[in-house]
């Protein structure tokens, strides 16, 4: 009987996972406040800048996965932020450096004004968002975003045309991990 409870409320909470996950993608009523970014802005629109700026991105979402891998709130993912403030631009440093930029890489937690961007169903509508900018020596070139919190990270740039979107959720990796 007790295996029989195990399964039963095992799916009961899969299915209650599904459905939030599922009804969050396809809502594009939400929050404004809700939600906290992330901006990597490259040093110019040159190609090599581009192109580095994509490393730095892929070398900081590795490292900040792990730490926010546990945030449950918007609150919670911004303490763990800024006390990894030094991390985040050491881990964006090494990675220019690496690659023989001169600059250096600058990231602070702020509130800025975003644009409507719409991927498939989710829209994010135009506003204050709160997001961690990351400037890559002037910052002043295209920049790559995705969100923090809710754990939903975007793939492609923001004015490259692409619509392409991965939904991340530690709760589905766990589940898909469970049951394999």
């Amino acid at each position: 009987m007790n295996s029989l409870h195990f399964i039963v409320g095992g799916a009961v909470a899969l299915l209650i996972v599904l459905v939030a996950i599922f009804g969050f993608q396809s809502n594009s009523e939400y929050n404004k406040a809700d939600f906290l970014r992330i901006h990597i802005r490259a040093n110019s629109n040159s190609e090599v800048d581009q192109r580095v700026k994509y490393q730095v991105k892929s070398e900081v979402v590795d490292f900040l996965t792990p730490l926010l891998a546990e945030a449950t709130t918007k609150e919670l993912a911004i303490k763990i932020i800024n006390d990894n403030i030094s991390g985040i631009e050491a881990t964006a440093d090494s990675v220019l450096k690496r690659n023989g930029f001169t600059y250096t890489a600058n990231a602070e937690i702020r509130q800025e004004n975003f644009p409507t961007r719409q991927y498939d169903e989710l829209v994010l509508e135009s506003g204050i968002y709160d997001a961690l900018i990351l400037n890559l020596g002037t910052g002043e070139g295209d920049n790559w975003w995705c969100v923090v919190y809710p754990p939903l990270c975007f793939v492609g740039g923001q004015d490259d045309g692409s619509n392409e979107i991965e939904y991340r959720s530690k709760i589905v990796e766990i589940i898909n991990k469970f049951f394999g």
